[in-house]
Parts: structure tokens; sequence; C-alpha cells
């Protein structure tokens, strides 16, 4: 299996808009990009369906013809932490089952782009978490860092989390959260001086999501691939 797990600094920071136009980047470089987010909390009934705004996101962004359960296997209703969502209706996650699933959808691609949920660490079970998911797959890692206050630490924490689990950080993305945040360049400096990875680009906060592909060099990544 080859691809990158992408996990971020913390929720509501833009992993899956980073992800979706990581899949357009590579995929206009020639490969053929499976986005999964494996789990996904939070749907909307649209025309008869129940729709993760994420899964429906990274959906569009593919060019495999993947089903929506190939993109996200593993869909709950309640927008909150996945194995509280789980809990909520009553439904187990299965680690096994779960992997197998991932694994299938990575199958249909050259490479995989599985997009954690929340932070590295969040429950999945009680005894197992994304960050144990990342292990369980074995992917070097993009950490989307969400621009705004206490982000430094918060960027340095997750790549320190990162490296204690034996994961190969390979690149990290800024991601513009406040746009009205001051003294970004010192930030986005003090955040490349702690993290040993190469940065893919910085994303402002753009109304067309089309646009973000075009601002991320993604040849660092081509090492991993």
């Amino acid at each position: 299996m080859k691809g990158f797990f992408i996990t971020g600094t913390d929720t509501e920071i833009g992993k899956t808009f980073v992800t979706a136009a990581l899949t357009r980047a590579l995929a206009a470089t020639g490969w053929r990009v499976a986005p999964i987010k494996p789990l996904a909390a939070g749907q909307e009934l649209i025309e008869g369906r129940w729709v993760n705004e994420d899964v429906a996101t990274l959906l569009a962004a593919q060019n495999l013809g993947l089903a929506d359960t190939d993109v996200g296997p593993l869909q709950f209703r309640e927008p909150c932490a996945p194995h509280i969502a789980a809990r909520l209706e009553g439904r187990h996650i299965d680690r096994d089952t779960l992997l197998e699933a991932v694994r299938a959808t990575a199958a249909k691609a050259d490479l995989a782009l599985v997009e954690g949920v929340g932070g590295f660490r969040v429950p999945l079970t009680d005894t197992w978490d994304t960050a144990d998911l990342a292990v369980d797959l074995g992917l070097p890692v993009i950490l989307v860092v969400g621009l705004r206050l206490g982000c430094i630490n918060h960027a340095l924490l997750t790549a320190e989390a990162i490296c204690s689990r034996g994961l190969t950080l390979a690149a990290w993305v800024a991601n513009t959260v406040d746009p009205h945040q001051p003294h970004v360049a010192d930030n986005l400096a003090s955040v490349q001086a702690g993290l040993n990875a190469p940065c893919l680009g910085h994303l402002p906060r753009l109304s067309d999501p089309l646009a973000a592909p075009a601002r991320l060099d993604v040849s660092p990544l081509v090492a991993f691939a």
C-alpha cells in the first residue's frame, strides 16, 4: 500500500480541503489517487440520502469512479468523536474490518491519501485511536497546520507525537484558519524551523477549492511514492 496519512493540528483546520487539493494535484502529475476518510462523523439528509460533507468533498476530488462507501467506509450521523457517535448508534468500530476496507480502496489506485479524523490522537475505540490507525497503515504522514493563534505549539506537539509512534513526517501544509492572524510569516518560519519536513504550500482562505491544487508543490512527495 502506497500513499500518505493526512492528519492535522486540530479539528476543523482544513484536513479535508487539503486532502482534496492534494488528490487533484497528484492526479495532475499522472498518479491515480484514492482519497479515503475511514471514519466520518456528521451527516445531513440531502434528497433522501445521508451525506457526510467531507466524504462528498473527497468523492468529488477523485477521478477513479470510486463509490461513497469506498471513500468513506464508516460514517455516522452525529458530528462528534467516532467512538461517541458509534455508541449513540449502537454500532461497533471493528479495527480489522476498517483496515480491510481502507486497503481495498487503496488497491484501486496508485496512491492512497488516508485522512484521519480530528487531531492525531482521537479515540476510535477504548483501545484504539487515530495514531494507532496511522501506525497500522504504516504510511508516511502529511501534517496540516491550521494557521491561528497557538499553531506553533500545536504543530510541534503533533510532530513529536507522530515521530514517537515511529512514523515519518513526510511534509506539512499551512492552511489559513484565521485570516486576521498577525505575524503569519514569523509563525510559518517558527513552524518550519521546528519540523524536519518540507512545506508543500501555504493556502490562504479560498472561496474556490479548485484553486488550491495550483498552490501546492507535491514534488517532495515523489520520493515517498
